[in-house]
């Protein structure tokens, strides 16, 4: 039995998810919920999204998706391409009885997961700062939205944000 896919993002309201391969606002609120959503998960990523944690995460079993065939790091798995990648997911997510496989970027993995992904799990933060990264866009027709909180921006997070959930339509 195959896990649901699920696309874990935060995006700016004018589409930039960073700069120059780091985040680009602080939002503890939002740090917290996207440990929630991967805690005792498999989680994809692309090498520079795992370059700039520099680090595997801990509680989850972090699968890193690049097309470098030399690539290594202690502590992960590695996948060169999205087939590969989201296997070694399914696999994982049975050893470790997961309930998904998250995909937690950049723009280009998301891009490549779309199409496979049931559920989006989207932070929306209001602001528009500058970056050379967008997130990719997607099929609002496909999916429906199943859920929405918003959040003042408060001691711990530069911005006020908006939690969404969009499910995948049958």
């Amino acid at each position: 039995m195959t896990v649901p896919v699920v696309i874990v993002a935060a995006i700016a309201d004018n589409g930039v998810i960073g700069d120059d391969n780091r985040l680009i606002w602080r939002l503890k609120s939002d740090l917290r919920h996207f440990r929630s959503l991967t805690l005792g998960r498999p989680v994809v990523m692309g090498r520079k999204t795992f370059l700039s944690i520099g680090k595997p995460l801990p509680g989850r079993e972090t699968i890193v998706l690049t097309r470098d065939a030399g690539f290594a790091a202690d502590g992960v798995h590695v996948a060169h391409g999205v087939e590969e990648a989201m296997a070694l997911g399914q696999r994982l997510a049975a050893a470790m009885q997961a309930d998904s496989v998250v995909v937690a970027g950049g723009a280009d993995v998301w891009s490549q997961t779309l199409p496979l992904a049931d559920r989006l799990e989207l932070t929306y933060v209001h602001a528009s700062p500058p970056g050379d990264a967008l997130f990719p866009d997607w099929p609002r027709v496909a999916y429906e939205r199943s859920g929405w909180e918003d959040h003042p921006a408060g001691p711990e997070d530069e911005h006020p944000f908006s939690f969404a959930t969009f499910r995948r339509r049958s």
